[in-house]
């Protein structure tokens, strides 16, 4: 028999060095991070850290796989209207700057050149084939779909918290905000219809 208090404190346990690990890594990179501070502030140890993710590198593994994958699930693709698709990722990083962080971590101290990830099929199949059915279908412009991805994504990152020219924040006045979007919307569409 399940001891369910026990399961429910394991996932408690769980999701605070989770939210820590977020933290920590976001602010430090992987090479700065320190388990001594995660544990701390997950109310935990290294044991039960080290028995849920092996060690800081399947800690970092975990949760920036599991970044990618919010983004990709909490921003789906709309091939039809990449305008609207870019404007919701710029949304995405003013409310959780952190993920964006981790990804420029994982660049910079992982993966200076080609693919982000070893699988990017894993993350991008989908949004790959949606670009190339909009386009056979002549609502977006021709050329590579992976290209043309990158450009939406970079075009989203604008004003993102690794901008290297700034980097907005949700604190901001929303007429800002809106100022932005509509900009961000009226660039990616001209840039990415067909004609």
């Amino acid at each position: 028999m399940v001891d369910h208090a026990l399961t429910s404190r394991g996932a408690a346990t769980h999701r605070r060095i989770v939210d820590a690990a977020i933290r920590e890594f976001a602010e430090y990179g992987i090479a700065g991070a320190r388990i001594e501070r995660i544990v701390t502030a997950a109310r935990t140890n290294k044991a039960q850290l080290y028995a849920y993710f092996g060690n800081k590198e399947g800690l970092f593994d975990a949760i920036f796989f599991a970044s990618l994958e919010r983004i990709v699930n909490v921003v789906p693709i709309d091939a039809d209207d990449l305008a609207d698709w870019a404007v919701r990722l710029y949304d995405e990083y003013l409310r959780r700057p952190d993920l964006i962080r981790l990804a420029t971590w994982a660049r910079l101290e992982r993966r200076p050149a080609g693919h982000l990830v070893d699988d990017p099929d894993r993350l991008d199949d989908r949004k790959l084939r949606a670009i190339a059915e909009a386009q056979a279908a002549g609502r977006v412009r021709p050329g590579d779909p992976f290209d043309l991805m990158a450009m939406v994504i970079a075009m989203s990152m604008a004003w993102s918290p690794v901008s290297n020219v700034y980097a907005a924040t949700a604190q901001e006045p929303e007429a800002l905000h809106e100022q932005r979007r509509e900009l961000l919307r009226e660039s990616v569409q001209r840039a990415m219809t067909a004609g």
